[in-house]
């Protein structure tokens, strides 16, 4: 186990992606000090430790070069401590099936939500709904496939896939308080729906994933991105 504070994480409240780096901290019981980032006045030690991207996730371990990109660090952590809470599935093949989605999650699926959001032309917010129910609908087939009948993507224990599509859980419910939108619906996606109440009654989950209110005050962030009907005074 890593000694206290030789990890360090620099993140932000809100970002899906700083959560999924602390589900695998958490789940392998490393301890880490965080350093907030504050996304609209980026700080130096950001700067510096990712000058290409200036995003977090950022991952200082020791005296090391830093990390940055939330899946390279959920693999380089799950590599330094592999017999604590093993992350990624044993069988190459196994591990090469969940890389592929994991792509798409990050890459198809979380862009479709993030264009959901962010558009304010009706017609292309269905056009928008419509891909995310479709790609949520793929994820439940793959979801069966991966879990052999186990309550997680890993199985019985929370694994990779978890990891990676778990960190969007707290947006999935914010998405559904604010558009009355359900990603993740029980009528359409039933196993997926189960899936998600095992995470987030899973202690670890649970424990990390941000509150209501911050996922508020990001919005707050955003102008003109809310409907009329949940913005206060």
């Amino acid at each position: 186990m890593a000694k206290k504070c030789e990890m360090k994480l620099l993140g932000s409240g809100g970002s899906p992606f700083v959560t999924r780096v602390k589900f695998v901290l958490k789940l392998k019981s490393i301890d880490y000090e965080y350093i907030k980032e504050d996304l609209a006045n980026k700080s130096e030690l950001l700067l510096t430790s990712n000058p290409g991207l200036q995003k977090v996730p950022v991952i200082f371990h020791e005296n090391e070069q830093p990390i940055s990109e939330s899946l390279v660090i959920v693999e380089y952590l799950d590599e330094i401590l592999p017999n604590v809470h093993p992350i990624l599935p044993l069988n190459p093949l196994d591990r090469a099936h969940n890389r592929c989605l994991a792509y798409y999650i990050d890459t198809v699926y979380c862009p479709w939500l993030k264009k959901f959001m962010l558009t304010r032309d009706s017609e292309k917010k269905e056009d928008m709904k419509r891909l995310i129910i479709g790609g949520s609908a793929m994820l439940e087939e793959a979801f069966v496939k991966l879990s052999k009948g186990g309550t997680f993507f890993g199985g019985d224990e929370i694994g990779y896939l978890d990891v990676v599509l778990g960190c969007y859980l707290g947006w999935f419910k914010f998405y559904g308080i604010v558009f009355g939108f359900n990603v993740i619906d029980e009528a359409r996606n039933p196993r997926l729906a189960q899936w998600g109440k095992s995470m987030w009654s899973h202690e670890v989950i649970m424990s990390v994933i941000p509150s209501d209110e911050i996922y508020m005050n990001f919005f707050k962030m955003l102008p003109g991105f809310l409907p009329p009907r949940h913005v206060h005074a």
